[in-house]
Formats: C-alpha cells, sequence, structure tokens
C-alpha cells in the first residue's frame, strides 16, 4: 500500500515559483512511476508530468514544457514539481499519483494511488 501526502502549493502572482513535493509512506516507492495531475474548477482532470522510478524518462504535458520540472529523491520517497514562470491558467489542485507500471502513462485511470492534493492559484 502506497500513501502519498502533496504540500508546498499556495498563492503566489504570475511569474513566480512553487515547488510541490509528493511523499510516500511507502517502503517500496522508489519501484513506482510518480504523476503529477491537476483539475481546474470545472475542467477535467489533466495529466501534468511524470517520471519513472527510476527518474531516467520524464514527460510533460505541452501547456508546461520548459517550466515546470519533475525530479525524485527515492532515499526520502519524494517526487518534486517545481513550477516557474507560473500562470493563471496553471492555478489548480495537484495531485500526485503513483503506478507500478514501467511506463509513464497519462491517463489518470492507469494510476493506483492517490494524494489528497494541494491547491495552487496565481494571480494576475
Amino acid at each position: 500500500q502506497v500513501q502519498l501526502v502533496e504540500s508546498g502549493g499556495g498563492m503566489v502572482q504570475a511569474g513566480g515559483s512553487l515547488r510541490l513535493s509528493c511523499l510516500s509512506s511507502g517502503r517500496t516507492f522508489s519501484r513506482y512511476t510518480v504523476g503529477w495531475f491537476r483539475r481546474a474548477p470545472g475542467k477535467e482532470r489533466e495529466f501534468v508530468s511524470g517520471i519513472s522510478w527510476s527518474g531516467g524518462t520524464t514527460y510533460y504535458a505541452d501547456s508546461v514544457k520548459g517550466r515546470f520540472t519533475i525530479s525524485r529523491d527515492n532515499a526520502k520517497n519524494t517526487v518534486y514539481l517545481q513550477m516557474n514562470s507560473l500562470k493563471p491558467e496553471d492555478t489548480a489542485v495537484y495531485y500526485c499519483a503513483a503506478t507500478v507500471r514501467v511506463t509513464v502513462p497519462q491517463p489518470y485511470w492507469n494510476y493506483d494511488y492517490w494524494g489528497q492534493g494541494t491547491q495552487v492559484t496565481v494571480s494576475s
């Protein structure tokens, strides 16, 4: 069983930065692929970024490429999402999720474990 807890959300002005963290309580966290998703009010949940268990493979949604960076520290059971040059359209609840799949899937239904989410609000 994997439990995920996100932190690092908050309110920031456009152009600012935030770093989200996803901490796992599971001892086998290093075996899981992890994805970040977000859900804005009135919109569907969307894939933001994902990272393989080793950290060797990463993917980003086109809307965040060049601005967001995903990384992981398996010794700390933590995955990070560094978000720079934030825009008002990045406002959403951000969730991390984990899957045992070796690849980095984008559809949310491929992920088995989810955190409770952290709110990110970007003001213009």
